[in-house]
């Protein structure tokens, strides 16, 4: 392990480089053709086995390095539509065409573009140090894991078929905490995820004459409010829920009272009952605020994805633990519990019925961080993930966010023995082993 990490400070130029690239050069879910050009020409040139188009714009390379097991790393590239506010000199101006076709604002706002440096980064290290370890590498660039379709676009298009069968599968996240700091999390790690839009169907008509109209906008908006009460009022007090309307969109100009208005919405649960619960919730609120208006006809309500909630297989996650704690300290790994947010890892393992493990590592400059923690300004001092002004700080964050994906990785993809053979410790007969 020593002599693979021995190269990571020579690498970290080039990589801070290519990460205010990605950086500068963001692209939303499914448009990241860029972003799997630059990957795919860099692994190429390591000496991976490198094939593009999977799942639509993902890349999957493969690296086989003798008897051993198979070892899959996945890094998100996708990035979200929103403004960016950061200021830096390598900050994004780019605009691209959103769901609905208008242009938007782009931005790599959770860190996706750090993910994907760092694999490459990891990578190129098992490339240039194959004495070192033995088995097989996948590494998996992901697209549209922001719109919930990505990683089951990847599945569908072959992933498990068509390349080495993992015998774990490992992802990692950056988020606010100190750079050097890793979260070890077994079992739960975050939440199931829905995304729903619900259109409301009113009849227009003069802004002056509102009593000869149906006002959607009026049912829209009583409805963003009733939705808050799912959480406070529908489910148990102890059960972990979170429902959040992120658009409202209707008419086009303050004097007509349009037909139609869109809410989207969005769920996160940890309990199969009682996400279904809240689901049943927002139909009968929608269909109930319909029928208060005399709206001509029942909402329509579309579910855009469903997510299951990120598990952490608790072996796995100890081995992998062990791991991180060799490269950072003790100290330097933390128990965390479940986090509201979601991810669509959990799809790769789930599909492939294997072991995965994924944590979080910190983006923040260690003193900041801490500096804020002290003065309890973590919130407004510290930018959380999907802010316009989310900035990791790019040599610490990459240089640990390699380490650790290396590290986890190595704790399978151990160095052979003197007769070629992968040590016990290493082989996997079954994924129950792991």
């Amino acid at each position: 392990m020593n002599a693979i990490f021995a190269r990571i400070d020579a690498t970290l130029p080039g990589l801070e480089e290519l990460y205010q690239d990605l950086h500068a050069h963001p692209e939303l879910a499914f448009q990241e053709k860029r972003t799997a050009s630059v990957v795919a020409d860099r692994l190429t040139r390591s000496g991976w086995d490198v094939t593009t188009g999977i799942g639509r714009t993902g890349v999957v390379a493969v690296l086989r390095n003798g008897p051993g097991p198979v070892v899959m790393l996945r890094a998100d590239m996708d990035a979200l539509p929103v403004r960016e506010q950061t200021g830096l000199p390598y900050a994004s101006t780019v605009t691209a065409p959103g769901q609905d076709g208008t242009q938007v604002p782009v931005m790599h706002a959770c860190g996706h573009d750090i993910h994907v440096t760092c694999l490459i980064g990891a990578c190129e290290l098992f490339a240039a140090h194959r004495d070192q370890w033995q088995g097989t590498a996948v590494a998996v660039f992901q697209p549209a894991e922001e719109s919930g379709l990505g990683a089951h676009a990847m599945v569908d298009d072959g992933l498990f078929a068509r390349f080495p069968r993992p015998d774990v599968i490992l992802g990692q996240h950056v988020g606010p905490g100190p750079a050097g700091m890793v979260a070890k999390i077994p079992g739960t790690v975050m939440g199931a995820a829905d995304s729903l839009t619900i259109k409301l169907f009113g009849r227009g008509g003069h802004g002056s004459k509102p009593e000869s109209a149906v006002d959607p906008v009026v049912m829209a908006a009583s409805l963003v409010g009733r939705l808050q009460t799912i959480v406070s009022r529908t489910v148990p007090a102890q059960e972990s829920v979170v429902v959040t309307v992120g658009y409202l969109r209707a008419g086009l100009t303050a004097s007509v009272i349009p037909d139609e208005a869109e809410l989207g919405v969005n769920i996160r649960t940890f309990s199969p009952s009682v996400r279904q619960q809240v689901v049943e919730a927002i139909s009968r609120f929608a269909k109930a605020e319909a029928l208060a208006a005399d709206a001509p006809r029942e909402p329509v309500i579309t579910s855009r994805y469903q997510l299951p909630a990120t598990v952490n297989e608790p072996a796995a996650t100890e081995r992998v633990a062990a791991a991180h704690e060799g490269v950072f300290g003790a100290d330097a790994v933390i128990a965390m519990g479940p986090n509201t947010a979601s991810e669509d890892f959990g799809v790769l393992g789930t599909a492939a019925g294997v072991p995965s493990v994924f944590w979080f590592f910190g983006g923040n400059d260690p003193e900041e961080f801490h500096t804020a923690l002290l003065n309890d300004r973590l919130a407004e001092d510290i930018p959380q993930n999907h802010s316009s002004v989310f900035a990791p700080v790019p040599g610490p964050t990459i240089a640990a966010g390699v380490r650790a994906m290396t590290g986890a990785a190595l704790a399978y993809l151990t160095a052979p023995t003197a007769d070629g053979e992968a040590p016990a410790a290493a082989r996997l007969s079954s994924p129950a082993q792991v």
